[in-house]
């Protein structure tokens, strides 16, 4: 499927003017919608209306959305080049702004390219164990993807003292091929090392999150390669580098998030 059947992401018959119904299928732990979703759509919204290929984006999350509101996304050229357009969307439910996402997007020839980051040596996927799907997760996002934990531990495993602050993950969307949809996503989960990084189990809602693309190679699994950079006053900030299979670079991802411990009640539907 495309990625706009995948989010359930609906056309108007203006361009700059999508809609995407809030299911449960596309909602976090928290029953509201992924933060990653929020961005894929918007960046989706804006690929199709300007044409051009996304080189960043970034979104800043405001509000939650949850069942069985609609957002409401509107695309906003702010500059238009020969070869690089700057974008805005912003989405709301009524009058409540959920997020606003800022872009980039274009293409440009150039004579020389180049990797200089390092993919961590982790297992290949068939290798490492499933990451458990937590109950509350049962139907939501978290339900749609496969992940396998490449480094890192267990559930069982804590609390226990600090790590390192990496973590690497290998997952894949069945039925969605790689895309600026499925890196949005993908990248939104930054936050799952948080808890590798302080040895205690948890996590965080995103403030923000942005994806910069160096390219789309088809590949079946991508691997996150997370690195959490500090936790202070209640907030962690941490980026990932998505691979390849074969050790391509595709993107990297970085976020912002409110640092909170795990709880068992599960969340609002």
């Amino acid at each position: 499927m495309d990625a706009a059947e995948f989010l359930g992401l609906e056309p108007t018959d203006d361009t700059r003017r999508w809609r995407l119904p809030v299911r449960k299928e596309i909602t976090s732990g928290l029953g509201a919608l992924f933060g990653g979703v929020g961005l894929g759509a918007a960046v989706e919204a804006m690929v199709q209306h300007t044409g051009r290929p996304l080189v960043w984006a970034t979104a800043q999350y405001l509000s939650f959305a949850r069942p069985p509101s609609v957002v409401d996304i509107e695309v906003v050229d702010a500059a238009v080049g020969h070869k690089t357009s700057q974008v805005r969307a912003t989405g709301h439910v009524g009058d409540l702004e959920i997020f606003t996402v800022n872009a980039a997007v274009g293409r440009r020839d150039f004579p020389a390219d180049g990797t200089w980051a390092e993919r961590p040596d982790v297992p290949p996927p068939e290798d490492c164990p499933a990451r458990p799907l937590d109950e509350r997760m049962k139907g939501r996002l978290a339900s749609r993807w496969e992940m396998r934990m490449a480094k890192g531990r267990g559930i069982d495993e804590f609390p226990g003292p600090p790590g390192d602050g990496r973590t690497a993950f290998w997952a894949r969307i069945p039925g969605l091929e790689v895309s600026y949809t499925s890196l949005s996503i993908l990248g939104d989960m930054v936050p799952a090392g948080i808890s590798q990084a302080l040895g205690k189990r948890a996590g965080g809602n995103s403030l923000d999150n942005t994806i910069r693309v160096l390219q789309l190679v088809p590949t079946d699994w991508v691997l996150l390669d997370v690195r959490i950079q500090g936790v202070a006053h209640g907030f962690g900030h941490g980026l990932a580098h998505i691979w390849t299979e074969d050790g391509r670079l595709l993107a990297t991802a970085s976020q912002s998030a409110v640092v909170r411990g795990f709880r068992e009640e599960p969340p609002r539907d």
